[in-house]
């Protein structure tokens, strides 16, 4: 059986440009969840926080793991 990327033409195949602008877009939208989940969690008091089981310094930790997963 034939792999489907042989049986794509050229012209049907994803260009380097639009390669690079996917994954341009994919690190932006990485990037905002990051900056979303960061503020969020920045601007809860230290109370909030415990309760969640959070400490101030994790705060980065937990927001890239929000934009890129474990």
């Amino acid at each position: 059986m034939a792999n489907i990327a042989e049986n794509l033409s050229a012209a049907d195949r994803p260009s380097v440009f639009g390669r690079i602008l996917a994954e341009f877009r994919s690190g932006m939208q990485k990037r905002r969840v990051y900056n979303r989940t960061y503020t969020e969690l920045s601007n809860l008091s230290t109370r909030e926080l415990d309760d969640l089981g959070i400490s101030r310094s994790m705060i980065s930790r937990l927001a890239y793991e929000a934009a890129h997963g474990k």
